[in-house]
């Protein structure tokens, strides 16, 4: 409408001048009437910015008012916020606060879910440098098939199992409800849609999921056949992962609440040590056993020939790992709705650098004996970040650095370990993700901020679980032992017999 304005206006003023010649009075005219349509546009954007920002006071207001009866702010609490604002009997307006805590929530859970993702890129560099260059080819296309097959499955199995819930109780085992996607929106007769917090929920855990199958193509690396490899990642993607999921962050059996209650505080595995890395790093160990070493691999002469390819590779992957896992970490506190939460994040991502830094320098030392092993060096980099992946929001700077330094221990013997029972791990996939992830699993109990061995933290952060009476639990921190030694029983259990009856099939079957 402006723009037709100013238009007409130059039409008009054009009139009056001599042979289509503007002079220099007319120009001025026409720059005087371009800055009173901007300055009206703007005053018009500032009065909607205004009129909208009363609307939500209003709407607040109108919430909270004490001329409302008890029973009608009631109902109106009750019922569920919309993006469309007040509907009778069926929707409310969001309150400001709740529009501001949820758009923070949102991009917050997209920029660290983004970050999750981007380690893909990591764990292709580190395997593709782990490996034999004639082999770099099949590794870069494995990861891109963890990748694009686990989104499909994830997409319509995945999700459903391990968080989505129908109009049942939520289930102890697995659940049965949002395969592809169903009821993430809601659409009403009209066509109008109404969009939930789903979507950003399963974004965020989408990324997850991916890298548990990728820990385990770097298990198998270099002698597993293509058909073989990409029924596995269906399969992890689909049914093992996120059984393992729902039975922990789920709410499933493990998850200690009211449904199920094994105990009063519950499993604690803040970023996932042991639903994610320990689930990809048992994986991987079965995979290796059940496949068998590389020709040539323990062979007295073998020397040098199975020796990392590409150091730079390596360093640039793990580079890229430990900046991806900020977001793996620090948003695992699923929203930034307040300042503690951000608080929380600060301190998830102090621990996470601690704990990698020393985990790096504690297996760098462990090898200046014989050589400066580049390789390790970087493997207990990412030993200390699997290690502080589970306790990272419940324990002190100072313990993060032990914790990655007992990570970076356990990483290095784990590998020693493992060559001498002739294993062949090229990447020590289960030395770094299922060692490091079950020590983490237990580190998020012991190195806890509860006074003593006695209270505990765990999911509060800076508070203790509270009794019935308001006081720190006495006891809470043996529950929580007790809670995360079975964690780490049954992620060991499940996936090792889950990954066995599906490699040593597809080894009869020729497809390994």
């Amino acid at each position: 409408m402006a723009k037709r304005l100013l238009l007409l206006a130059a039409w008009a003023v054009a009139g009056t001048a001599s042979d289509g010649n503007i002079d220099i009075e007319l120009r001025e005219r026409l720059a005087d009437l371009e800055r009173l349509v901007r300055n009206q546009q703007e005053l018009i954007q500032g009065q909607q910015q205004k009129l909208q920002t009363q609307e939500s006071r209003l709407n607040d207001m109108e919430l909270h008012s004490p001329m409302r009866s008890a029973a009608e702010r009631r109902l109106a609490a009750a019922l569920p916020p919309s993006i469309y604002g007040d509907v009778p009997n069926i929707s409310r307006a969001y309150t400001s606060e709740e529009s501001l805590q949820g758009a923070l929530s949102h991009v917050w859970l997209l920029l660290c879910g983004a970050l999750v993702m981007f380690m893909q890129a990591g764990f292709a560099m580190v395997e593709a440098g782990c490996c034999r260059a004639k082999n770099v080819q099949n590794i870069l296309m494995k990861n891109l098939v963890d990748v694009c097959i686990g989104t499909m499955c994830w997409w319509s199995l995945g999700w459903g199992l391990a968080y989505g819930i129908g109009e049942d109780e939520n289930n102890s085992f697995a659940n049965d409800a949002q395969f592809f996607g169903h009821g993430f929106t809601e659409v009403d007769e009209n066509g109008k849609f109404t969009p939930s917090n789903t979507m950003v929920n399963w974004f965020f855990q989408w990324a997850f999921s991916s890298a548990t199958a990728t820990i385990v193509s770097g298990g198998v690396a270099e002698r597993v056949q293509f058909t073989g490899y990409a029924i596995f990642t269906v399969v992890m993607t689909s049914w093992i992962y996120p059984v393992v999921v729902h039975w922990t962050w789920g709410y499933g059996w493990l998850s200690g609440d009211t449904d199920y209650h094994i105990n009063p505080t519950g499993f604690l595995d803040f970023a996932g040590s042991g639903i994610v890395h320990m689930c990809g790093g048992v994986g991987a160990l079965v995979g290796s056993v059940v496949v068998g070493p590389r020709n040539g691999r323990f062979d007295a002469d073998a020397g040098e020939a199975f020796a990392p390819h590409s150091l730079p590779l390596i360093v640039l992957g793990t580079f890229i790992l430990w900046f991806g896992w900020y977001g793996f970490n620090c948003g695992s506190t699923l929203s930034m709705k307040d300042i503690a939460t951000g608080m929380l994040a600060a301190q998830v991502a102090m621990n996470t650098t601690l704990a990698a830094a020393t985990g790096g320098i504690t297996v760098f030392l462990m090898n200046l004996r014989w050589k400066y092993d580049i390789g390790s060096f970087c493997n207990g980099i990412l030993a200390g970040l699997v290690s502080i992946t589970a306790p990272c929001g419940n324990v002190a700077c100072g313990s993060a650095v032990l914790i990655g330094m007992y990570g970076g221990v356990l990483y290095q013997l784990t590998s020693w370990l493992m060559k001498r029972l002739r294993i062949d791990d090229p990447v020590d996939a289960f030395a770094v993700h299922g060692m490091c992830g079950a020590w983490g699993v237990l580190a998020a109990v012991f190195f806890d901020w509860g006074l003593g061995f006695d209270k505990f933290h765990g999911w509060k952060g800076f508070d203790c679980v509270k009794d019935d009476g308001g006081q720190c639990m006495s006891g809470a921190w043996k529950e929580a032992l007790s809670a995360n030694l079975l964690e780490i029983l049954f992620v060991v259990v499940w996936v090792g017999l889950s990954s066995a009856c599906i490699f040593l099939p597809l080894r009869l079957a020729g497809l390994l």
